[in-house]
Parts: C-alpha cells; sequence; structure tokens
C-alpha cells in the first residue's frame, strides 16, 4: 500500500495511457505503440526522468505491452481469414533478423538517435493518414528479394522505436495493391513476431539507465506493462465499437494532425 501512495501519480498516469492506447486501437486501427511511446517519452521527462532514458524506457516498454494485444488481434483477424500466413513464412525470419539487429542497436546507442527517429517515423505516418491516397502505387508486391529487403526494414525500424506491425506494414502492403482488410490482419501477426523478440532482448540485455522510473528491469518499466495491458485490451473493443458510432475517418485525420505535432515536438526537442 505504501507504494502504491508513494507512485500514485505513475500509476495513474500509466492507467491513462493504457486506456488511451486501447481506445485509439480499437476506433482508429492504429498500433498501440505510435501512441504509447510519445505518451511514456513526455510522462517520463514530467517525472524527472532525463529525455534520453525516458525515450529508451517508452520504447521497450511499447515494445512489451504490444505482446498481449497482437495476440489477441491476431485471433480475431484469424476468425475473418484477414491473416495471411504465406506471407508471414515468405517473411518471419526476415522480420525477426531485423528485429535482433535494430534491438541490439537500441541497447547501444544514445535515446536521442531513437528520438529522432521516431519522431520522423511518426510524422511520415501522420503524413500519409492525412494525404495518402487510396489507389495503389504498385501493381503488386516485388520479387523475393524485395520482399525480404521490405521485411527486414519493417522488423529493424518498428523494434528501434518501439511499434508493432500496423504502423508501417499496413501502409506498404497497401502501396503494393495488397487488399487493405487481410493487411490490417497480416500486421497483427508481424505486431507479434516483432514485439516478443524486441521485448525479451530489452528487458534481458538492456543496461536500466540511471535514473529510470521505479519498476525497470533492462530497459522495461515492468510497472508500465502491468497497468498499461489490462487496459489497452479491455479498451480496444471499445474504441472499435464506437468506431461504428462516430466518423472514425475524421477522427483519423485529427489523430493525424496531433501525431504531427507530436513528431515535430519530439525532433524539435532533438535538434533544438
Amino acid at each position: 500500500m505504501s507504494f502504491i501512495m508513494e507512485n500514485y501519480s505513475m500509476i495513474l498516469a500509466m492507467m491513462a495511457t493504457g486506456v488511451v492506447g486501447g481506445v485509439l486501437a480499437g476506433l482508429l486501427g492504429v498500433g498501440g505503440g505510435i501512441v504509447i511511446v510519445p505518451v511514456l517519452f513526455f510522462l517520463y521527462q514530467g517525472l524527472g526522468v532525463s529525455a534520453d532514458a525516458a525515450m529508451l524506457v517508452a520504447t521497450a516498454t511499447s515494445l512489451a505491452t504490444i505482446i498481449p494485444t497482437s495476440i489477441s488481434s491476431i485471433r480475431a483477424h484469424k476468425a475473418k481469414g484477414n491473416v495471411d500466413f504465406d506471407l508471414l513464412k515468405r517473411w518471419g525470419l526476415f522480420i525477426f533478423v531485423g528485429v535482433m539487429v535494430g534491438s541490439f542497436l537500441v541497447t547501444r546507442v544514445d535515446g536521442e538517435w531513437l528520438t529522432l527517429l521516431f519522431g520522423v517515423i511518426a510524422t511520415l505516418s501522420a503524413l500519409n493518414m492525412l494525404l495518402g491516397k487510396k489507389d495503389s502505387l504498385f501493381k503488386s508486391l516485388p520479387g523475393t528479394v524485395g520482399q525480404s529487403v521490405m521485411a527486414t526494414c519493417i522488423g529493424f525500424f518498428s523494434a528501434m522505436v518501439g511499434i508493432g506491425g500496423g504502423t508501417l506494414t499496413v501502409p506498404i502492403l497497401t502501396f503494393c495493391n495488397y487488399p487493405a482488410h487481410r493487411a490490417v490482419g497480416t500486421a497483427a501477426a508481424v505486431g507479434l513476431i516483432i514485439s516478443l523478440p524486441a521485448a525479451l532482448t530489452l528487458l534481458i540485455v538492456g543496461q536500466t539507465p540511471v535514473g529510470s522510473p521505479f519498476g525497470t528491469v533492462g530497459l522495461v518499466n515492468l510497472i508500465g506493462v502491468a497497468c498499461i495491458i489490462p487496459l489497452t485490451v479491455f479498451f480496444a473493443p471499445v474504441g472499435a465499437a464506437l468506431a461504428h458510432r462516430l466518423d472514425a475517418a475524421k477522427l483519423k485525420k485529427v489523430f493525424a494532425v496531433v501525431l504531427i505535432i507530436t513528431g515535430m515536438k519530439m525532433l524539435y526537442q532533438v535538434l533544438a
């Protein structure tokens, strides 16, 4: 009880992060990591954690929270036949290799580099939400070599910035004339291939930065994981239900604007 009283502000903030991440994931179809990473990044700094340590811990903690949510999402999409297991067989090893290389780099680089990379990816992702055309750029997926490069890059960059499968996988697949509903379902499985090995690597190999939030093991904040996961899982269906009542397309554009502002703020914090 004394622990809760001493850390109640952080616990409440983590719980709020889980609620927001879950609702937005269900409402807008965006991956939890693209929400959770910046929220934790600024939250930890508000608690007195340095920017470098905040980004490292936010990245690893986000990846850990994606594991159960991706499993839940895979089950739902599999029931509808929207997970392309043939594609996953071709991509799985390359995603894993990219994840392991990216995870290793996270344990070796300064947090400001991760902040810079996340700011760029978040801004580009938001611009795609705002300006992206429905027409595909290519008629089909590239050949074996091209798909191998795509899968490796998805694993690498996702592990580096703490996001799951949706942020990069869905637009890349849809650009290649891949059915949107299959892209979303398959991206959920990609999220598990990314988050599980990445989170374990950062938990076991990562060295806890000085001044990290209480409860951080390796680079993963276990308090954040314990608070965020159940609420994200619980509120994702709530967001999905709201999507049928609200204009999700307009809300997605509003979220995109907020994400651009967030990404630019993170870039400014590094470059200023």
